[in-house]
């Protein structure tokens, strides 16, 4: 571990030379390329030289002991040594997962595609309700989102949603987001007080570029038609609404909430780059470890990676076996307590894979 750490230390003085060359501003691409890899480099190289300087702290203390001390200064310096013996094995920790293969979409922005399950209209307005969480959530985080594409039932509920995500590491907190949520409650419409168990399911997806997704326009299907509306002055008089069929794979995407057919075409454009992306990338992950994915199958009530017990006040992951107990937190967008767990069972899960 630590030749690979110098070995990085190294890479990232080389770079740092390379970015005060004066040559390499006449060259932007290059200099974007080489300033990225420094700063990707930075947060373990820090962390290497606190290591690195703690190690020299705590062997100048071990000397010092070993010289004739008064009594004071020898407890002070026994504290002390003490003290640092117990940083180095936290941060050796988080070097050896600092080392870990980055996954490359960390820094990508998302998009968040949920849908109602099995339960009806309990289960739309549940979907709606994990909707407003994330968005909240982003909120909390200083990112900006962006309904992309919705069908609502009218009353609070959605058949499904795709919501845009857009902040630094969105998609490193949100990947595990992904599967069949299922809630346990009684519905607003149960007169008899019956709790009733509904799901939804949710997919994080990486945001695709157009240089990751190339499209070829033959493989397109394109059909316009007059948006949906409330009636009235609402109606749409013009086909400004899109759907594009992606016909070597079946995809299938609508838009129709903006005013022109051309915004509703770019914004369908982006969500099938970014499913034909997690497409090839998601075969990707299977053959190289297909028991890591994180599947999100039927919606069925069977099926879960997460229960929200509304009687009981919990939230379950069952993928980690973990129970926070602080509902309504949780729905306003306060999920970091489990973010963090999920990260942390994942980079454990890695590192015993490595060792």
């Amino acid at each position: 571990m630590f030749e690979k750490l110098a070995e990085v230390e190294d890479r990232y003085a080389a770079l740092e030379e390379r970015l005060a060359d004066p040559d390499i501003v006449s060259d932007p691409k290059e200099y974007q390329q080489v300033a990225k890899a420094h700063a990707d480099l930075a947060d373990i190289v820090a962390k290497w030289r606190e290591y690195k300087q703690v190690k020299t702290q705590l062997e100048d203390t071990e000397e010092m002991l070993h010289d004739k001390l008064d009594p004071e200064l020898r407890e002070l310096a026994q504290i002390e040594l003490e003290e640092l013996k117990e940083k180095i094995p936290p941060l050796e920790d988080e070097l050896r997962i600092m080392l870990l293969p980055k996954d490359p979409n960390d820094d990508k922005d998302v998009m968040v595609e949920i849908r109602a399950g099995t339960g009806g209209e309990e289960a739309a307005l549940f979907a709606g309700d994990l909707l407003r969480m994330y968005i909240r959530y982003a909120e909390r985080h200083g990112w900006k989102t962006e309904l992309m594409s919705a069908e609502d039932t009218g009353i609070g509920g959605y058949r499904q949603a795709t919501l845009e995500i857009k902040g630094k590491g969105a998609y490193s907190r949100l990947k595990f987001e992904g599967g069949v949520h299922r809630v346990q409650r009684v519905p607003q419409t149960e007169s008899s007080g019956r709790i009733h168990t509904s799901a939804a399911t949710v997919s994080v997806l990486p945001e695709a570029e157009e240089i990751d997704v190339h499209i070829n326009d033959d493989d397109l299907d394109i059909d316009t038609y007059r948006s949906a509306g409330a009636g009235g002055q609402n109606v749409q008089k013009n086909e400004t609404a899109i759907r594009i069929t992606h016909k070597p794979t079946g995809i299938v995407v609508t838009c129709q909430d903006e005013r022109s057919q051309l915004q509703n075409r770019l914004r369908a454009m982006s969500i099938l780059r970014t499913k034909l992306l997690d497409m090839e990338q998601q075969a990707q992950r299977e053959e190289i470890d297909s028991a890591r994915r994180l599947m999100v199958r039927s919606g069925d009530r069977s099926e879960k990676s997460r229960t929200y017990n509304y009687p009981q006040n919990r939230i379950t992951d069952h993928r980690i076996d973990y129970t926070i107990y602080n509902l309504p937190a949780f729905m306003d967008g306060e999920i970091d307590e489990m973010i963090d767990r999920l990260i942390a069972v994942d980079q454990a899960d890695k590192l015993q894979a490595v060792s």
